[in-house]
C-alpha cells in the first residue's frame, strides 16, 4: 500500500509569503518558546534567544533571509528521535534554503537525502527537478517531475514544472498537455496560462497565446511578465499601440526589467516613433548595460534618425557584445545603406547571411540593398521572404506596400471550395482563409492538432450585432487517452474593422463551447471550463475570465488557489511556471553539469 504523502514543511514559497503546511503550525520537533521567569512577568530579564522552528525558517525564507531558515532547521535536524519522514521534510525545506542562497551543491545533498529517508514524498522530486532545470538538466528534471507525478497525481505544480521542461527541450506539443493539466488543477493561478501561452507563441499561435496571457492577467492583474507575454504575441500580429499598452502596464509593475524597455522600444519603432523607441533602448540599457539587442534596437533607431555616429557606435557596440547576431549585422548593413554607403553595408549583409541568411532582418537588410542596386524583383522576393519567417514585420510589409507589391505572391491554395466562397492558402508552412469578397481579410487558421484545416461555416450575425462574422473551421486531431479528439475552432472577426477579435476552440471531443451575444460583447464558456468576454466594437482584447476558475487576484508573482490549495501543489519558487529564477551564483558560479548529474545517478 501506498504511504500517506504529507505536505511539505514549506516549499511553497509564494509571494505573499504564504505558507500553509501542518508541520509550521505545530513544529513537532521544537521545543516549547521561551517563556518570562515566573515573578517576572513584563519580561525585565535578559530575553532568551527564540528556541530554532520551522515556523521561523519558513518566516525567514518569507522576508528574503534563507541563511536564518537554515539557521533554524540545522538544529532541527541534529535531534536524534526524528521519524524519517520528519527528517525528510526539513531536508527538503532546507534544500530549498540552499538554492535561495546558490549552494547547489548543499542543496543536492539534502534533496537526496530526503529522498532516501522518505521516497514517496512527492515535493523532494518536483524540487530537485526545477533545480535541476534551472542547471540545464532538462532530461533528468523530466524524470524528477514525472516521479512526483506518479506519487501525487493531482499535484498541479509538478505538471506545470514538467510542462517548462518539455518546453525548454522542444517537445512543445507535450508542453501544452501538460500546462493544460495544471490549469485543470490549479485555475486561478496565472503561472500555467502563462506557460501555455509561451507554448501557442513558439507553435506560431499568437491568438491562442493572446487568449492564455489574457487569462493569466486576469487571475493576477500585477502579473507583470503576463503583460510583457502578451504585448510579444501582439506584436505578431501587428497590433502595436495594444502592446504598447501592455509593455507600459508591465513597466509599472516591474520597472527594473530591462527586457519590457528593450520590446516597447522594438514597438515605437515599428510605429517610426523614433524619438520614444530611443528613450526606452537608452533606459533598457541603464538598466542592462551587457543588454546586446537593445544597443541593436538604439542602432537601428539612431539610424533612421540619421545620427550615423551613434547608430555605428550602437552596432559596433552590439556585435562586441554577441559577435555572431546575424540581426547587428544586417541592421549595420540597413544603416549603410541609408546612409548612402552601399559598398559597405554589402559586407555586412554576407557577415549576417552567413550567420542566419533566412533571419527577417537579414531578408529585410537584402531587400534594401537591392533595392538600392535597383532590383526592385529580388527586392521585393526578399521582403516577401522577411515577412514568411516574421508575419508581424510591419517594416517589411510597408516597403512591400511602397513598391506597390502584394504582400505574399506565393500562396498555395489546399481547399478552394470553402462556403460563400472562402478558400485556404497555405504560406510558409502556416495556413490562411482568403475571400474576395473580404479582399482586406487574411485569417490565419491556428491548429492545435494534426492535420490540414477545412472550413466549417460562415455566419454573419445579424442585427443588434452588426458588422461581426464568425469562421469556424476543423483544427486538427488532438492525441487523448480515448485515442484521439477532434478540435473546431472559431475565428471572432469584425468585418468593418478588417480585423481579428479572437481565435477561440469551439469543439474538442464531446465538449462545446457555449457562446452568449449581447449588442456590443459576446461571453464564451470555453470548452476548458475559463469564460472568456469580448467587446465586439471597443478592442479585441478580453475583458475578464470570469466564474469560480478565474478570480481575480492581487498578489504579484505566485499561485494559489481556492479550497484545493494545498502546499504541496506549489512549485517551490512560486511565480513564472518556469522554475525558479536562479540567483547568479546558481545560473553562472559553478559550470559543473556532469558533475551535478553525477552526484544524483552515480
Amino acid at each position: 500500500m501506498q504511504r500517506q504523502i504529507k505536505p511539505p514543511a514549506f516549499l511553497a514559497i509564494l509571494a505573499l509569503g504564504v505558507f500553509a503546511s501542518q508541520s509550521m503550525a505545530q513544529d513537532q520537533g521544537a521545543p516549547p518558546a521561551a517563556q518570562p521567569p515566573a515573578g517576572d512577568p513584563a519580561g525585565a530579564q535578559a530575553v532568551q534567544p527564540a528556541p530554532a522552528s520551522t515556523d521561523a525558517a519558513a518566516a525567514a525564507l518569507a522576508r528574503g533571509a534563507p541563511q536564518d531558515a537554515i539557521a533554524n532547521l540545522t538544529p532541527l535536524l541534529a535531534d536524534t528521535g526524528l521519524t524519517n519522514d520528519r527528517r525528510a521534510n526539513l531536508l527538503n525545506d532546507r534544500a530549498v534554503a540552499y538554492m535561495r542562497l546558490g549552494q547547489v551543491k548543499l542543496a543536492i545533498d539534502d534533496f537526496n537525502k530526503a529522498a532516501q529517508l522518505f521516497p514517496e514524498y512527492a515535493a523532494i522530486y518536483n524540487n530537485r527537478g526545477n533545480l535541476l532545470l534551472s542547471l540545464g538538466l532538462t532530461r533528468e528534471a523530466i524524470k524528477d517531475f514525472d516521479r512526483a507525478i506518479v506519487l501525487a497525481p493531482g499535484y498541479a505544480a509538478a505538471y506545470n514544472n514538467r510542462a517548462a521542461a518539455y518546453a525548454k527541450s522542444g517537445q512543445l506539443a507535450d508542453a501544452v498537455r501538460d500546462y493544460s493539466k495544471a490549469i485543470a488543477l490549479m485555475p486561478q493561478s496565472p503561472a500555467p496560462f502563462s506557460g501555455r501561452g509561451r507554448a501557442h507563441l513558439q507553435m506560431q499561435r499568437p491568438h491562442a497565446a493572446i487568449r492564455d496571457f489574457t487569462r493569466a492577467v486576469n487571475t493576477d492583474s500585477r502579473f507583470a511578465s503576463g503583460y510583457r507575454n502578451r504585448a510579444e504575441a501582439k506584436l505578431e500580429v501587428q497590433e502595436f499601440d495594444a502592446a504598447i499598452e501592455d509593455l507600459s502596464r508591465a513597466a509599472a509593475f516591474d520597472a527594473g526589467n530591462a527586457e519590457i524597455y528593450r520590446v516597447r522600444g522594438e514597438a515605437y519603432l515599428a510605429m517610426k516613433n523614433v524619438e520614444a523607441a530611443l528613450k526606452d533602448f537608452s533606459q533598457a540599457l541603464e538598466l542592462d548595460p551587457k543588454l546586446a539587442a537593445a544597443y541593436e534596437g538604439r542602432g537601428l533607431a539612431n539610424g533612421m534618425a540619421e545620427a550615423w555616429d551613434d547608430a555605428y557606435q550602437d552596432l559596433a557596440k552590439a556585435i562586441e557584445l554577441d559577435p555572431r547576431s546575424a540581426t547587428a549585422f544586417a541592421y549595420r548593413a540597413i544603416v549603410y545603406k541609408r546612409n548612402g554607403q552601399t559598398d559597405v553595408a554589402l559586407k555586412d549583409l554576407e557577415t549576417a547571411e552567413r550567420l542566419g541568411a533566412d533571419k527577417a532582418e537579414v531578408r529585410f537588410a537584402a531587400a534594401e540593398i537591392a533595392e538600392a542596386e535597383g532590383d526592385t524583383a529580388r527586392a521585393i522576393q526578399d521582403l516577401n521572404k522577411a515577412l514568411s519567417a516574421k508575419p508581424g514585420y510591419k517594416e517589411a510589409a510597408d516597403s512591400l506596400a511602397r513598391l506597390g507589391a502584394a504582400a505574399v505572391d506565393s500562396d498555395r491554395v489546399v481547399d478552394g471550395d470553402g462556403p460563400d466562397g472562402w478558400r485556404i492558402v497555405e504560406r510558409a508552412g502556416r495556413f490562411a482563409a482568403l475571400n474576395d469578397k473580404l479582399p482586406r481579410l487574411t485569417i490565419p487558421l491556428e491548429m492545435l492538432g494534426e492535420g490540414k484545416p477545412r472550413i466549417l461555416s460562415w455566419e454573419v450575425k445579424e442585427p443588434p450585432i452588426k458588422g461581426i462574422g464568425v469562421l469556424r473551421y476543423w483544427g486538427g486531431n488532438i492525441a487523448s487517452p480515448a485515442g484521439g479528439e477532434q478540435v473546431e475552432l472559431a475565428a471572432l472577426i469584425d468585418i468593418d474593422e478588417a480585423r481579428i477579435i479572437t481565435i477561440e476552440p469551439d469543439k474538442q471531443g464531446a465538449k462545446s463551447a457555449q457562446w452568449t451575444w449581447e449588442q456590443n460583447r459576446v461571453v464564451v464558456a470555453s470548452i476548458d471550463g475559463i469564460t472568456d468576454e469580448y467587446q465586439l466594437r471597443t478592442g479585441a482584447m478580453p475583458m475578464a475570465a470570469t466564474g469560480a476558475s478565474a478570480l481575480p487576484r492581487r498578489y504579484a508573482d505566485g499561485p494559489q488557489g481556492g479550497a484545493a490549495w494545498a502546499p504541496w501543489n506549489q512549485p517551490f519558487g512560486g511565480g513564472s511556471g518556469f522554475g525558479p529564477a536562479p540567483s547568479k551564483k546558481v545560473a553562472t558560479g559553478k559550470k559543473k553539469a556532469k558533475t551535478l548529474f553525477d552526484l544524483l545517478f552515480n
